[in-house]
């Protein structure tokens, strides 16, 4: 649930010139304002059971704990810091104040040193914050500090505040622990059906969830690899024991006799350097007979037709002979290198740009000399052209064979994604 409450307060004194100059408020604008008696009670309402998120907390929160002492009120909320979180999670920046911070990640920011401005400004920090917490440490601990989590919800309960939208979801245990991460385009059909299903898996989730947490994506690409770079992170108990790999086969290429460039499918080898990888055989097997289609390539060289002649395309006038050493060597290899290129990110600098979490935002994953570097979300066109600015809003994630796979097969299955090229 979001709710907001914006509102100047009377501090019944007179405003010192030096917050007038940093704010633009003026004594004169808040003799209307209400006391601080007078919002004291929607304070507590609308942080209740809740974390306060601010930037040099400590401040924001003694100066709610002054006041509400002077009223004979014990406030008491967890807080969180997004400068000390910034300090850990954005190492080595220049400055940690909230207006150069959000200037140097990109963040926009209107109406600053103005509550709403801030706060929104801070809202966006800490998005940024908990998408480079790959560990989960401050969701977990906050689970553990928040009453509403120590009462045992039902599934039911749970479902009600989950959305129908795509992202990586975190089943936690009584102990704020995660214990099964996930993935969906749906996010609340996917835990009905945990939630309903007979199978031991979800037996298991249905006796141990105590509440759900999760990070909308607004992509499939952002959720499968947050989903495989989290599950290796946090090895949850109720994930299967970690998969070794989630592609079976590969296409590789090598040179024969002749000198021809030979395609063949085969079982990952992460040994071997392969073109791009497969789930399957049978869907390797599909994208090369599609890639023959596309790019005129011979059957025969591409191991989908085993024959001492030429291949079945050469009867058909499909196939330029190369199977039999009639096409140059060459013009063919030039062909088969165009198919390799579009199918292997390496040494290629790149951002696959595709859909945000809303509709101003886009999100990025970065390649770098052809190794993935990480990902993030942008709302300016220059956050993504400017490659200083977006590696300090991308969160760094492992470049595995997992992760290489996913992007590839990614990119196989959707033709229209942006694609921005660096030098």
């Amino acid at each position: 649930m979001v709710d907001q409450f914006i509102s100047l307060v009377n501090p019944e004194r007179e405003i010192q010139p030096f917050v007038v100059n940093l704010t633009g408020i003026n004594s004169n604008m808040l003799k209307n304002a209400p006391k601080f008696y007078e919002v004291a009670k929607r304070i507590i309402e609308i942080t209740e059971d809740c974390v306060i998120v601010a930037h040099n907390s400590e401040f924001d929160y003694r100066i709610l704990r002054t006041e509400f002492k002077r009223l004979g009120f014990p406030y008491k909320r967890k807080t969180l810091c997004t400068v000390l979180l910034s300090k850990t999670l954005i190492p080595d920046q220049p400055s940690y104040s909230l207006g150069k911070l959000t200037r140097a990640l990109g963040i926009p920011v209107s109406d600053r040193h103005r509550a709403n401005g801030d706060a929104i400004a801070t809202v966006k920090l800490f998005k940024m914050l908990l998408a480079k917490d790959v560990k989960k440490v401050i969701v977990q601990d906050a689970i553990v500090v928040e009453p509403t989590f120590k009462m045992e919800p039902s599934l039911k309960q749970i479902l009600n505040n989950l959305p129908n939208s795509t992202g990586v979801y975190y089943i936690h245990n009584v102990n704020g622990e995660i214990i099964y991460i996930g993935k969906s385009k749906n996010i609340k059909n996917r835990l009905s059906q945990h939630f309903t299903n007979a199978n031991s898996k979800s037996k298991k989730i249905q006796l141990q969830t105590a509440t759900v947490t999760y990070d909308a994506t607004g992509n499939e690409l952002i959720a499968l690899l947050k989903e495989s770079q989290e599950i290796k992170s946090n090895k949850p108990i109720l994930n299967r024991a970690l998969r070794r790999t989630i592609f079976t086969h590969a296409l590789y290429s090598f040179i024969d006799d002749d000198g021809y460039i030979n395609l063949k499918i085969d079982k990952a080898d992460g040994r071997k350097n392969a073109i791009t990888t497969f789930s399957t055989r049978n869907s390797a097997k599909q994208f090369l007979f599609k890639a023959v289609e596309d790019f005129n390539l011979c059957q025969k060289l591409c191991g989908l037709y085993p024959s001492k002649t030429s291949c079945f395309n050469y009867s058909l006038k499909q196939c330029e002979g190369a199977c039999i050493k009639e096409e140059a060597v060459e013009v063919y290899n030039e062909r088969v290198n165009k198919l390799i290129e579009k199918n292997s990110y390496n040494n290629t600098n790149m951002a696959i740009v595709d859909r945000g979490r809303e509709i101003d935002e886009r999100s990025v994953v970065l390649i770098k000399n052809g190794v993935f570097v990480g990902l993030g979300y942008v709302n300016l066109n220059y956050q993504i052209t400017n490659t200083s600015v977006l590696e300090s809003l991308i969160t760094p994630m492992e470049n595995n064979r997992d992760a290489q796979h996913i992007i590839q097969s990614y990119l196989r299955r959707n033709k229209n994604l942006k694609i921005i090229l660096f030098n």
